[in-house]
């Protein structure tokens, strides 16, 4: 399992001191979908953007690796609104400028195993509504008034989208009435609002099969991201041609266009702060960059508790915001290469959601509490089957990846460790956990058992290593109803010059941060600068 080798897969120039290339307008730290968006919609108003990014390739969890003649995607598996004109695709379009093309998964492209149970969610409005009822036929009123109101939050995105991007003065008037606007469900959660829908608990497991595209079962999560994801899905699931780094790859051009550079091991250690206002930030090398902003896609608690100065932000009163707020959960990954094709394997095309029963909070919990119990959620993803250039890129193999919800105090003890370095016990906890993941996969995909040629496992500490994440959270943070009540969760910052970008200021996922990268642009332009440019991307 060991035998660890750099990645291949680079995208960004180095960094180094010389190569810069200023004066900038805006620095951004960090380079996951929503840095890169915010970068690249600058960019296209002729600001010149420096894009610092502490690991060796762009694209934070949108970045995949290559190991011993194998290609894995880290955090993208599938990606919904991709099969047509949508706002989300034709944003991804214009960053991307029709280089980044799209294949769609199988009609059903979810299968949940729930207990001893089956079920798929299927794409299409109409063909998910039909299957789930076939299941459930005394519930079709329930499955209605669910699809009508994933409807209503997706509409009311747009009001929330506009309170958060609004500069102060528009807000202090406006931002009232427009939370006033929101639907009750934003402060309640998945549970509360669809144990109104149903009585029934298997029913409430079937539409949330998806919790763990968020991290948090339904009596702790927020409803408007359940209703965000499935409505997301609800036409299907789609993966980038060529894998996630595409995305990067496609979206740099754009930054580059105007003076501007994606630098890798590019680690910022402080947010520079003089007369009140952010102006740039200090390299881990000691070298300082100036610029007219700075714009984090680090995180919220990353950004404001640790890159801010402790002064400036104790001054700005973040000391007492953030601890309203807490971070995700962090994951196991197991990554597996096989030396046959997906077709040859048999592979689907459709993702595997297994559950031990359908009360996901109550297994989580039991998890959390002893994590040598059952797996509370296990995902299968096949992105070799998925991608369809995959075989030209590595021709007899096939790929497949495996991720379970994993608290980081499992992995704590070794935090102060070097990747890679960090002893016998740790390499023999992860094998043993990846051992148990993987008889999950053979007990769905059973003709791969004695097939595997490679696999290894990335644990929580992967995630902080590589993308910064304190406690290698894989969400940012937590998405419960509170979080979407903290109005100072905002691209603009209490500090003057500091903005936020990415997923934390909107939802998660790459669509969420994506979006949240464009919040970000048009409040830090400012929505008539802006305008044009988003006259230019929806016509």
């Amino acid at each position: 399992m060991r035998n660890l080798t750099p990645s291949t897969i680079r995208i960004g120039q180095r960094y180094r001191p010389s190569r810069l290339n200023g004066p900038y307008d805006a620095l951004v730290i960090g380079s996951g979908i929503g840095g890169l968006t915010t970068a690249a919609l600058l960019s296209e108003l002729g600001w010149r953007v420096a894009v610092l990014e502490q690991h060796y390739t762009a694209g934070g969890a949108t970045h995949s690796y290559d190991r011993n003649g194998y290609e894995w995607d880290v955090g993208v598996h599938y990606i919904g609104d991709m099969g047509t004109r949508t706002t989300v695709r034709r944003m991804m379009d214009f960053l991307t400028q029709g280089n980044l093309h799209w294949a769609p998964m199988d009609a059903h492209y979810d299968r949940f195993f729930i207990g001893d149970n089956v079920y798929d969610a299927v794409a299409g409005r109409e063909a998910f509504r039909e299957n789930v009822v076939g299941h459930f036929p005394r519930e079709a009123a329930a499955v209605d008034r669910y699809l009508d109101l994933l409807s209503e939050v997706s509409r009311s995105m747009r009001t929330f989208a506009l309170d958060r991007t609004l500069p102060p003065w528009a807000a202090a008037v406006a931002g009232p009435m427009l939370r006033s606007r929101l639907p009750k469900s934003f402060s309640r959660t998945t549970w509360e609002v669809l144990s109104e829908l149903t009585q029934d608990p298997e029913l409430i497991a079937v539409l949330t099969g998806q919790w763990g595209d968020m991290g948090l079962p339904p009596k702790r999560s927020s409803f408007v991201i359940q209703a965000l994801i499935a409505r997301h899905y609800l036409h299907g699931g789609f993966y980038p041609v060529g894998g996630a780094w595409r995305i990067a790859d496609t979206i740099i051009p754009r930054i580059r266009a105007t003076g501007g550079e994606v630098f890798t091991y590019a680690r910022v250690t402080d947010i520079l702060v003089r007369d009140g206002r952010a102006c740039g930030v200090r390299m881990d090398d000691g070298h300082e960059i100036e610029s007219r902003c700075v714009i984090s896609d680090a995180g919220a608690m990353n950004t404001l508790a640790r890159l801010l100065p402790q002064d400036v932000s104790r001054a700005a009163g973040y000391d007492q915001l953030l601890p309203k707020v807490k971070p995700s959960i962090g994951h196991l990954g197991v990554y597996i290469g096989l030396k046959a094709t997906a077709a040859e394997l048999g592979l689907p095309k459709t993702n595997f959601w297994i559950y031990p029963d359908n009360d996901y909070d109550g297994t989580l919990a039991k998890f959390e509490a002893d994590p040598t119990g059952p797996f509370p959620a296990v995902y299968l993803s096949f992105p070799s089957a998925k991608d369809p250039d995959f075989e030209r890129r590595h021709p007899g193999r096939a790929t497949i990846e495996i991720v379970a919800p994993a608290p980081y105090e499992i992995f704590a003890p070794w935090a102060d460790k070097t990747w890679g370095k960090r002893g016998d016990d740790y390499e023999a906890l992860k094998q043993s956990y990846g051992e148990r993941l993987l008889e999950h996969l053979y007990a769905k995909v059973p003709q791969v058992r004695g097939r595997i040629d490679y696999w290894e496992v990335s644990t929580p500490l992967s995630m902080q290593w590589f993308c910064g994440w304190e406690r290698g959270e894989l969400y940012g943070l937590d998405h419960d109803p509170s979080r979407l009540q903290q109005s100072w969760l905002r691209p603009r910052t209490r500090v003057p010059g500091l903005w936020l970008t990415g997923q934390d200021i909107m939802s998660c996922g790459v669509t969420g941060a994506m979006m949240g990268g464009v919040a970000a642009a048009t409040a830090v332009a400012g929505m008539r600068r802006m305008a044009p440019v988003m006259k230019r991307v929806f016509g």
